[in-house]
């Protein structure tokens, strides 16, 4: 998505009612099935060898318990929009802002996710919104958060700093 400006037809575009949750959907489920499945060939690899003992047996389920959590935690990222801010779900952080501290949200072409540019100068990334293997829906996810942060910011216009 090209950075748009404010008068972008899109900007007119209804929005959803709040709470919203963005998360890459197809990826997660693809991160969930793939866990199952990982859980599912190295216990049953684990059970049908002879020459293993029990703790090799043993280890074999730990480490799909230790590959499962990986993936896992890769299924983990959302970001979830609300009357009150916005709440950013990455990897291993929960952070959560309020709408004034959002001055722009960006998703360029070759971007691997959404990043928040923030009132401190800082750069936040939106690992929920990625437009991996459903860029459509990631585009369409990205517009939507954006005319959110726009309209909180537009009902207190003293909130965002200059």
């Amino acid at each position: 998505m090209a950075d748009a400006a404010p008068g972008h037809a899109g900007a007119q575009r209804e929005l959803p009612g709040l709470p919203v949750t963005f998360r890459p959907v197809l990826t997660r489920a693809v991160l969930l099935a793939a866990a199952v499945v990982l859980f599912v060939v190295l216990t049953t690899v684990a059970m049908l060898l002879k020459g293993l003992g029990p703790g090799e047996r043993a280890s074999f389920v730990l480490t799909a318990l230790l590959l499962d959590a990986v993936l896992l935690i890769l299924a983990r990222p959302k970001a979830v929009a609300e009357e009150s801010g916005l709440t950013v779900v990455n990897l291993t952080r929960r952070r959560r802002l309020d709408w004034a501290e959002i001055v722009r949200v960006n998703l360029r072409a070759g971007d691997p996710w959404v990043f928040l540019d923030l009132s401190d100068g800082t750069s936040l990334p939106v690992l929920g919104i990625q437009p991996g293997i459903a860029k459509q829906r990631a585009v369409a996810d990205a517009r939507t958060l954006r005319a959110l942060a726009e309209a909180r910011c537009a009902t207190d216009p003293g909130a965002r700093p200059a």
